[in-house]
């Protein structure tokens, strides 16, 4: 069973959905697999993490390496919906300035 959900809501948008564990191992890989399937004419993804009820370090490796591998692609990514114990978790380790995030997945998406 995946960890994660992918919408295409716009085009040259791509949103994924976090399983609400984000704990790294076997979910790394797969999200891995799934950014390196975009192609080129997605511009801009939305992770949704509005479901996510825990995340550990590993967890937020994966945002990191997602941002470092959509950045030599040229395309944007946004967190949206972010749990207070998530936001507090980016916040705890200044990772609220390298992040854009939106308060809602449809406000990162119109942001496009």
């Amino acid at each position: 069973m995946s960890a994660f959900t992918i919408d295409n809501p716009k085009a040259g948008v791509q949103v994924v959905t976090f399983a609400p564990q984000v704990l790294g191992g076997n979910d790394a890989i797969e999200l891995a697999q799934i950014l390196r399937s975009f192609d080129a004419s997605i511009t801009c993804v939305v992770f949704d993490l509005s479901l996510v009820d825990v995340m550990n370090s590993s967890g937020l490796g994966m945002l990191v390496r997602s941002l470092t591998t959509l950045k030599t692609t040229n395309t944007t990514l946004r967190l949206a919906a972010v749990p207070d114990r998530v936001m507090a978790l980016l916040t705890m380790t200044h990772l609220t300035m390298v992040f854009e995030i939106h308060p809602t997945v449809e406000s990162a998406v119109s942001a496009v």
